[in-house]
Protein backbone atom coordinates (compact mmCIF):
# COMPACT_ATOMS: atom_id res chain seq x y z
CA UNK A 1 0.00 0.00 0.00
CA UNK A 2 1.14 4.01 -0.51
CA UNK A 3 -0.24 6.78 0.35
CA UNK A 4 0.42 9.75 -2.06
CA UNK A 5 0.33 13.43 -1.46
CA UNK A 6 2.37 16.47 -3.56
CA UNK A 7 3.07 13.45 -5.75
CA UNK A 8 5.09 11.87 -3.59
CA UNK A 9 5.13 7.97 -2.94
CA UNK A 10 5.69 6.37 0.04
CA UNK A 11 6.05 2.73 0.71
CA UNK A 12 4.06 1.88 4.08
CA UNK A 13 4.61 -0.70 6.76
CA UNK A 14 2.38 -3.43 7.14
CA UNK A 15 -0.38 -2.95 8.82
CA UNK A 16 -2.68 -5.44 10.98
CA UNK A 17 -6.14 -3.78 9.79
CA UNK A 18 -8.16 -2.22 7.12
CA UNK A 19 -10.65 -0.13 7.15
CA UNK A 20 -14.05 -0.26 5.07
CA UNK A 21 -15.89 3.29 4.66
CA UNK A 22 -19.19 3.23 5.30
CA UNK A 23 -22.36 5.24 3.25
CA UNK A 24 -24.85 7.14 5.67
CA UNK A 25 -26.78 4.70 7.48
CA UNK A 26 -25.27 1.96 6.62
CA UNK A 27 -24.01 0.00 9.74
CA UNK A 28 -22.31 -3.26 10.42
CA UNK A 29 -22.82 -5.27 14.08
CA UNK A 30 -19.74 -4.90 16.44
CA UNK A 31 -18.08 -8.67 17.13
CA UNK A 32 -16.82 -7.78 20.72
CA UNK A 33 -15.30 -11.43 20.42
CA UNK A 34 -12.89 -9.61 18.41
CA UNK A 35 -12.36 -6.63 20.33
CA UNK A 36 -8.60 -7.19 22.06
CA UNK A 37 -9.16 -8.22 26.22
CA UNK A 38 -7.17 -4.95 27.34
CA UNK A 39 -9.72 -2.63 25.81
CA UNK A 40 -13.11 -4.50 26.80
CA UNK A 41 -13.26 -0.95 29.54
CA UNK A 42 -14.45 0.76 25.92
CA UNK A 43 -17.27 -1.80 25.54
CA UNK A 44 -18.01 -1.77 29.43
CA UNK A 45 -18.21 1.55 29.99
CA UNK A 46 -21.69 3.63 30.17
CA UNK A 47 -22.61 7.31 29.37
CA UNK A 48 -23.67 8.72 32.47
CA UNK A 49 -25.04 11.81 33.55
CA UNK A 50 -23.33 14.52 35.92
CA UNK A 51 -25.63 15.68 38.54
CA UNK A 52 -23.62 17.86 40.94
CA UNK A 53 -20.16 19.90 40.72
CA UNK A 54 -18.38 21.56 43.09
CA UNK A 55 -15.09 23.33 43.96
CA UNK A 56 -13.88 22.44 47.10
CA UNK A 57 -11.37 24.89 47.61
CA UNK A 58 -11.32 28.17 48.58
CA UNK A 59 -10.97 31.12 46.03
CA UNK A 60 -8.00 32.34 47.36
CA UNK A 61 -6.57 29.09 46.41
CA UNK A 62 -4.53 29.17 43.00
CA UNK A 63 -5.56 25.68 42.31
CA UNK A 64 -8.96 23.77 42.01
CA UNK A 65 -10.24 20.25 43.60
CA UNK A 66 -13.62 19.60 42.29
CA UNK A 67 -16.40 17.53 44.18
CA UNK A 68 -18.74 15.88 40.98
CA UNK A 69 -21.56 12.94 41.36
CA UNK A 70 -22.62 11.21 38.89
CA UNK A 71 -25.88 9.51 37.87
CA UNK A 72 -25.61 5.53 37.41
CA UNK A 73 -29.29 4.67 38.15
CA UNK A 74 -30.08 3.77 34.58
CA UNK A 75 -27.08 1.45 34.77
CA UNK A 76 -27.40 -0.36 38.07
CA UNK A 77 -26.88 -3.64 37.58
CA UNK A 78 -23.51 -3.03 35.19
CA UNK A 79 -22.14 0.02 37.60
CA UNK A 80 -23.03 -1.11 40.93
CA UNK A 81 -20.02 -0.67 43.14
CA UNK A 82 -18.69 -1.50 47.12
CA UNK A 83 -17.77 1.21 49.13
CA UNK A 84 -14.23 3.12 47.90
CA UNK A 85 -14.34 0.96 44.56
CA UNK A 86 -12.81 2.63 41.51
CA UNK A 87 -14.44 4.12 39.08
CA UNK A 88 -12.83 4.21 35.54
CA UNK A 89 -13.01 7.37 33.45
CA UNK A 90 -12.73 7.46 29.39
CA UNK A 91 -12.11 11.26 28.69
CA UNK A 92 -11.96 12.73 25.68
CA UNK A 93 -8.95 14.46 23.48
CA UNK A 94 -9.59 18.74 23.25
CA UNK A 95 -11.91 19.02 19.82
CA UNK A 96 -9.88 21.37 18.90
CA UNK A 97 -6.74 19.19 18.86
CA UNK A 98 -8.64 16.88 17.16
CA UNK A 99 -9.56 18.89 13.87
CA UNK A 100 -6.13 20.04 13.58
CA UNK A 101 -4.60 16.35 13.79
CA UNK A 102 -7.68 15.44 11.13
CA UNK A 103 -6.76 18.76 9.21
CA UNK A 104 -3.30 17.49 8.52
CA UNK A 105 -3.89 13.74 7.87
CA UNK A 106 -6.89 14.47 5.72
CA UNK A 107 -9.12 12.21 7.69
CA UNK A 108 -13.03 13.31 7.54
CA UNK A 109 -14.10 13.70 11.07
CA UNK A 110 -18.24 12.88 9.87
CA UNK A 111 -16.71 9.90 8.14
CA UNK A 112 -18.23 6.43 9.45
CA UNK A 113 -16.08 3.13 9.08
CA UNK A 114 -15.76 0.10 9.91
CA UNK A 115 -12.00 -1.42 11.20
CA UNK A 116 -11.83 -4.87 10.43
CA UNK A 117 -8.04 -7.63 11.16
CA UNK A 118 -6.39 -7.82 7.41
CA UNK A 119 -6.70 -11.51 6.33
CA UNK A 120 -3.50 -12.67 8.07
CA UNK A 121 -4.74 -10.91 12.04
CA UNK A 122 -8.03 -12.45 11.25
CA UNK A 123 -7.94 -14.55 14.68
CA UNK A 124 -10.02 -13.33 17.83
CA UNK A 125 -9.14 -10.64 20.35
CA UNK A 126 -7.67 -8.62 17.37
CA UNK A 127 -9.11 -5.24 17.16
CA UNK A 128 -8.08 -2.23 19.44
CA UNK A 129 -11.66 -0.92 20.02
CA UNK A 130 -15.41 -1.46 18.78
CA UNK A 131 -16.55 0.09 15.08
CA UNK A 132 -18.20 1.29 13.35
CA UNK A 133 -17.94 4.77 14.55
CA UNK A 134 -17.11 7.73 12.94
CA UNK A 135 -13.81 9.31 12.65
CA UNK A 136 -14.27 11.90 15.09
CA UNK A 137 -14.91 9.45 17.46
CA UNK A 138 -11.59 7.10 16.55
CA UNK A 139 -9.50 10.72 17.16
CA UNK A 140 -11.59 11.76 20.50
CA UNK A 141 -12.25 8.75 22.40
CA UNK A 142 -9.59 6.09 21.29
CA UNK A 143 -6.44 7.45 19.88
CA UNK A 144 -3.66 9.12 23.06
CA UNK A 145 -3.02 12.37 21.31
CA UNK A 146 -1.67 14.22 23.83
CA UNK A 147 0.38 11.10 26.48
CA UNK A 148 4.06 11.38 25.70
CA UNK A 149 4.81 8.32 23.06
CA UNK A 150 7.22 5.72 24.04
CA UNK A 151 10.66 5.63 22.47
CA UNK A 152 9.03 2.90 20.55
CA UNK A 153 6.23 4.61 19.22
CA UNK A 154 8.57 7.49 17.29
CA UNK A 155 10.46 4.94 15.64
CA UNK A 156 6.91 2.93 14.43
CA UNK A 157 5.75 6.47 13.19
CA UNK A 158 8.79 7.67 11.26
CA UNK A 159 8.26 5.55 7.86
CA UNK A 160 5.32 8.09 7.35
CA UNK A 161 7.33 11.15 7.44
CA UNK A 162 7.86 12.59 3.47
CA UNK A 163 10.60 15.16 4.94
CA UNK A 164 13.82 13.58 5.66
CA UNK A 165 14.68 15.64 8.51
CA UNK A 166 11.55 15.17 10.20
CA UNK A 167 12.41 11.12 10.12
CA UNK A 168 15.88 11.32 10.87
CA UNK A 169 14.78 13.84 14.02
CA UNK A 170 11.88 10.68 15.08
CA UNK A 171 14.28 7.71 14.49
CA UNK A 172 17.54 9.34 16.91
CA UNK A 173 14.64 10.41 19.20
CA UNK A 174 13.77 6.26 19.29
CA UNK A 175 17.35 5.36 19.25
CA UNK A 176 19.26 4.68 22.93
CA UNK A 177 21.24 7.41 21.81
CA UNK A 178 18.54 9.82 21.33
CA UNK A 179 17.61 8.93 24.95
CA UNK A 180 18.32 12.54 26.65
CA UNK A 181 16.75 14.74 23.27
CA UNK A 182 13.56 12.64 23.64
CA UNK A 183 13.50 13.41 27.30
CA UNK A 184 13.80 16.66 27.15
CA UNK A 185 12.00 17.36 23.83
CA UNK A 186 9.15 14.87 24.40
CA UNK A 187 8.58 13.80 27.85
CA UNK A 188 9.43 16.89 29.56
CA UNK A 189 8.05 19.04 26.83
CA UNK A 190 4.43 17.33 27.12
CA UNK A 191 4.71 16.70 23.51
CA UNK A 192 1.99 13.84 22.23
CA UNK A 193 1.75 12.38 18.91
CA UNK A 194 -1.04 15.41 18.50
CA UNK A 195 1.74 17.94 18.41
CA UNK A 196 3.87 15.32 16.29
CA UNK A 197 1.99 15.06 13.25
CA UNK A 198 0.65 18.70 13.38
CA UNK A 199 3.35 20.94 14.72
CA UNK A 200 6.71 19.41 14.42
CA UNK A 201 6.63 16.65 12.00
CA UNK A 202 3.91 17.95 9.24
CA UNK A 203 5.24 16.41 6.74
CA UNK A 204 3.56 12.98 8.22
CA UNK A 205 1.21 11.46 6.19
CA UNK A 206 -1.12 8.36 7.52
CA UNK A 207 -3.86 6.52 6.44
CA UNK A 208 -6.39 6.03 9.47
CA UNK A 209 -5.55 2.43 9.67
CA UNK A 210 -2.11 2.59 9.78
CA UNK A 211 -2.58 5.69 12.00
CA UNK A 212 -4.58 3.63 14.60
CA UNK A 213 -1.84 1.12 14.71
CA UNK A 214 1.08 3.59 15.23
CA UNK A 215 -0.86 5.72 18.05
CA UNK A 216 -1.52 4.58 21.87
CA UNK A 217 -4.98 3.92 22.83
CA UNK A 218 -6.36 6.59 24.68
CA UNK A 219 -6.32 4.71 28.48
CA UNK A 220 -8.81 5.25 31.28
CA UNK A 221 -8.34 7.03 34.16
CA UNK A 222 -9.00 5.88 37.98
CA UNK A 223 -10.50 7.90 40.84
CA UNK A 224 -11.14 5.69 44.25
CA UNK A 225 -15.02 6.88 44.37
CA UNK A 226 -15.56 9.20 47.62
CA UNK A 227 -19.17 7.64 48.23
CA UNK A 228 -20.68 4.92 50.20
CA UNK A 229 -22.93 2.63 48.48
CA UNK A 230 -25.07 1.95 50.86
CA UNK A 231 -25.94 5.85 51.61
CA UNK A 232 -25.77 6.91 47.57
CA UNK A 233 -26.48 3.48 46.16
CA UNK A 234 -27.68 5.86 42.66
CA UNK A 235 -25.01 8.31 42.36
CA UNK A 236 -20.94 7.87 42.77
CA UNK A 237 -19.09 10.45 43.38
CA UNK A 238 -15.59 11.49 43.01
CA UNK A 239 -12.79 13.92 44.25
CA UNK A 240 -10.51 14.88 41.36
CA UNK A 241 -7.52 17.90 41.25
CA UNK A 242 -7.53 19.73 38.44
CA UNK A 243 -3.38 19.03 36.83
CA UNK A 244 -2.25 22.17 35.50
CA UNK A 245 1.96 23.10 34.90
CA UNK A 246 3.48 25.40 32.92
CA UNK A 247 4.97 23.87 29.64
CA UNK A 248 9.09 24.97 28.97
CA UNK A 249 7.31 27.11 25.67
CA UNK A 250 5.56 29.03 28.05
CA UNK A 251 1.78 27.05 27.23
CA UNK A 252 0.08 25.48 29.80
CA UNK A 253 0.13 22.08 30.30
CA UNK A 254 -3.40 20.35 31.30
CA UNK A 255 -3.74 17.22 32.36
CA UNK A 256 -6.03 14.86 30.07
CA UNK A 257 -8.84 13.81 32.22
CA UNK A 258 -9.28 16.37 34.91
CA UNK A 259 -9.00 18.54 32.42
CA UNK A 260 -11.91 16.93 30.31
CA UNK A 261 -14.01 16.23 33.43
CA UNK A 262 -13.24 20.42 34.39
CA UNK A 263 -15.09 21.17 31.31
CA UNK A 264 -18.18 19.34 31.46
CA UNK A 265 -21.11 20.94 33.63
CA UNK A 266 -24.47 19.51 35.28
CA UNK A 267 -26.14 17.51 33.09
CA UNK A 268 -23.33 16.48 30.74
CA UNK A 269 -22.31 13.01 30.13
CA UNK A 270 -19.48 11.21 31.22
CA UNK A 271 -18.59 7.31 30.56
CA UNK A 272 -17.76 5.49 33.47
CA UNK A 273 -17.34 1.76 34.97
CA UNK A 274 -16.57 0.48 38.02
CA UNK A 275 -13.24 -1.62 38.62
CA UNK A 276 -12.95 -2.93 42.37
CA UNK A 277 -10.49 -1.66 44.78
CA UNK A 278 -8.37 -2.83 47.95
CA UNK A 279 -10.43 -1.37 50.21
CA UNK A 280 -12.60 -3.08 52.39
CA UNK A 281 -14.15 -2.82 55.60
CA UNK A 282 -13.51 -4.84 58.42
CA UNK A 283 -16.00 -7.89 58.44
CA UNK A 284 -16.03 -6.78 62.60
CA UNK A 285 -16.94 -3.22 62.90
CA UNK A 286 -15.59 -3.05 66.38
CA UNK A 287 -12.17 -3.36 65.09
CA UNK A 288 -10.63 0.15 64.53
CA UNK A 289 -10.02 1.79 61.43
CA UNK A 290 -6.74 4.65 60.83
CA UNK A 291 -7.40 6.14 57.93
CA UNK A 292 -4.57 8.32 56.87
CA UNK A 293 -5.40 10.29 53.22
CA UNK A 294 -4.11 14.10 52.47
CA UNK A 295 -5.13 16.43 49.49
CA UNK A 296 -7.75 14.24 47.51
CA UNK A 297 -6.62 11.10 49.04
CA UNK A 298 -9.14 12.08 51.32
CA UNK A 299 -11.93 10.89 48.76
CA UNK A 300 -11.88 6.81 50.08
CA UNK A 301 -11.85 7.75 53.38
CA UNK A 302 -15.12 10.13 52.79
CA UNK A 303 -16.54 6.68 51.40
CA UNK A 304 -15.80 4.55 54.44
CA UNK A 305 -16.99 7.19 56.79
CA UNK A 306 -19.96 7.56 54.91
CA UNK A 307 -20.46 3.68 55.61
CA UNK A 308 -19.59 3.32 59.22
CA UNK A 309 -21.67 6.31 59.84
CA UNK A 310 -24.32 4.57 58.64
CA UNK A 311 -22.95 1.38 60.48
CA UNK A 312 -22.93 3.40 63.22
CA UNK A 313 -26.64 4.72 63.47
CA UNK A 314 -27.62 0.98 64.06
CA UNK A 315 -25.02 -0.61 66.26
CA UNK A 316 -23.84 2.17 68.40
CA UNK A 317 -20.90 2.25 70.72
CA UNK A 318 -20.42 -1.06 69.30
CA UNK A 319 -18.40 0.13 66.87
CA UNK A 320 -14.58 0.36 66.90
CA UNK A 321 -12.92 3.77 66.61
CA UNK A 322 -12.30 5.76 63.27
CA UNK A 323 -9.45 7.86 63.30
CA UNK A 324 -8.28 10.20 60.73
CA UNK A 325 -4.97 11.41 59.71
CA UNK A 326 -5.81 14.54 56.73
CA UNK A 327 -3.24 17.09 55.21
CA UNK A 328 -2.99 19.97 53.13
CA UNK A 329 -1.63 23.09 52.44
CA UNK A 330 -3.94 25.44 55.00
CA UNK A 331 -6.94 25.25 56.64
CA UNK A 332 -8.76 27.85 54.79
CA UNK A 333 -7.46 27.77 51.45
CA UNK A 334 -7.50 23.74 50.24
CA UNK A 335 -9.16 21.92 53.54
CA UNK A 336 -11.62 20.36 51.51
CA UNK A 337 -14.99 18.74 53.07
CA UNK A 338 -14.27 20.73 56.08
CA UNK A 339 -17.80 21.10 56.83
CA UNK A 340 -18.10 17.18 56.40
CA UNK A 341 -15.45 15.85 58.60
CA UNK A 342 -15.92 18.67 61.22
CA UNK A 343 -19.83 16.97 61.11
CA UNK A 344 -18.36 13.47 61.60
CA UNK A 345 -16.47 14.44 64.56
CA UNK A 346 -19.49 16.16 66.42
CA UNK A 347 -21.64 12.85 65.56
CA UNK A 348 -18.67 10.65 67.26
CA UNK A 349 -18.08 8.86 63.92
CA UNK A 350 -14.30 10.24 63.59
CA UNK A 351 -13.14 9.49 67.38
CA UNK A 352 -9.97 11.31 66.63
CA UNK A 353 -9.14 13.66 63.28
CA UNK A 354 -5.76 14.90 63.13
CA UNK A 355 -4.63 17.50 60.75
CA UNK A 356 -1.73 18.09 59.18
CA UNK A 357 -1.17 21.68 57.86
CA UNK A 358 1.89 21.97 56.45
CA UNK A 359 2.08 25.78 55.37
CA UNK A 360 1.18 27.04 58.11
CA UNK A 361 4.25 27.04 60.66
CA UNK A 362 8.03 27.61 59.54
CA UNK A 363 8.47 23.90 59.29
CA UNK A 364 6.48 21.79 57.26
CA UNK A 365 4.34 19.38 59.16
CA UNK A 366 2.74 16.15 57.12
CA UNK A 367 0.85 13.24 58.36
CA UNK A 368 3.42 11.10 58.90
CA UNK A 369 5.05 13.14 61.18
CA UNK A 370 1.30 13.33 63.60
CA UNK A 371 1.73 9.68 63.28
CA UNK A 372 4.65 9.52 64.60
CA UNK A 373 4.15 11.32 67.18
CA UNK A 374 1.24 9.08 68.44
CA UNK A 375 3.79 5.90 68.03
CA UNK A 376 2.27 4.22 71.10
CA UNK A 377 -1.59 4.35 70.31
CA UNK A 378 -1.05 3.62 67.23
CA UNK A 379 0.89 0.22 68.49
CA UNK A 380 -1.75 -0.70 70.39
CA UNK A 381 -4.60 0.11 68.10
CA UNK A 382 -2.71 -2.66 65.06
CA UNK A 383 -1.68 -5.24 67.69
CA UNK A 384 -3.93 -5.31 70.40
CA UNK A 385 -7.01 -4.05 68.54
CA UNK A 386 -6.29 -5.78 65.16
CA UNK A 387 -6.87 -2.13 63.63
CA UNK A 388 -6.69 -1.66 59.59
CA UNK A 389 -4.68 1.11 58.16
CA UNK A 390 -5.56 2.70 55.05
CA UNK A 391 -3.87 5.18 53.03
CA UNK A 392 -4.81 7.10 50.13
CA UNK A 393 -2.67 9.81 47.98
CA UNK A 394 0.72 10.43 46.10
CA UNK A 395 3.46 7.94 45.93
CA UNK A 396 6.34 9.84 48.02
CA UNK A 397 3.86 10.12 50.97
CA UNK A 398 3.05 6.59 51.11
CA UNK A 399 6.56 5.38 51.36
CA UNK A 400 6.82 8.21 53.94
CA UNK A 401 3.70 6.45 55.98
CA UNK A 402 5.05 3.06 55.12
CA UNK A 403 8.66 3.95 57.11
CA UNK A 404 6.81 5.95 59.85
CA UNK A 405 4.61 2.59 60.75
CA UNK A 406 7.93 0.18 60.39
CA UNK A 407 9.23 2.55 62.82
CA UNK A 408 6.26 2.60 65.08
CA UNK A 409 6.13 -1.32 65.23
CA UNK A 410 10.45 -1.67 65.10
CA UNK A 411 10.05 0.74 68.23
CA UNK A 412 6.64 -0.10 70.23
CA UNK A 413 6.71 -3.83 69.22
CA UNK A 414 9.99 -4.31 70.43
CA UNK A 415 11.50 -5.75 67.21
CA UNK A 416 14.39 -5.39 64.43
CA UNK A 417 13.90 -3.09 61.39
CA UNK A 418 13.36 -6.40 59.46
CA UNK A 419 10.78 -7.56 61.58
CA UNK A 420 8.59 -4.95 61.54
CA UNK A 421 8.80 -4.66 57.85
CA UNK A 422 7.73 -8.77 58.03
CA UNK A 423 4.73 -7.44 60.43
CA UNK A 424 3.49 -4.99 58.18
CA UNK A 425 3.98 -7.15 54.97
CA UNK A 426 1.48 -9.88 56.63
CA UNK A 427 -1.44 -6.99 57.73
CA UNK A 428 -0.96 -6.09 53.78
CA UNK A 429 -1.38 -9.74 52.67
CA UNK A 430 -4.20 -10.11 55.43
CA UNK A 431 -5.82 -7.06 53.88
CA UNK A 432 -5.21 -5.27 57.47
CA UNK A 433 -2.68 -2.62 55.23
CA UNK A 434 -4.00 -0.82 51.93
CA UNK A 435 -2.44 1.65 50.29
CA UNK A 436 -3.76 2.93 46.93
CA UNK A 437 -1.35 5.61 45.68
CA UNK A 438 -0.92 7.55 42.68
CA UNK A 439 2.33 9.61 41.31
Amino acid sequence: AAARKDNDVLELPECPYEVEYLKDGASKKVDLDMIQTSSKHYVQAMDCPIVASRELRDPSDPGSTVHMEIDISKHMSSLKYQTADNLGILPKNDSALVELVAKSLGFDLNQLFHLFPSAEESAKHTLPFPTPCTVRDCLERYCDLTGSPRRSDLKQLAPYARDEMDRKALLRMSSKEGKSEYKEKIVEAHVGIGDIVTRLCPSIVCPLEHFIMVCPRLQPRYYTISSSSTVHPKTIHITYALLESEKKNGGKFTGLCSGHLSSLSKGDMVRVFVRDSTFRLPKQPERPIIMIGPGTGIAPMRAILQERSYERKSIGDAQGPNILYFGCKNRTSDYIYRDELEAFSDEGTITELHLAFSREQAEKVYVQHLLAQRGAETWKLIDDGKASIFVCGAVKMGADVDHTLQDIIAQHGGMSREKAKAYLGKLQTAGRFVQELWS
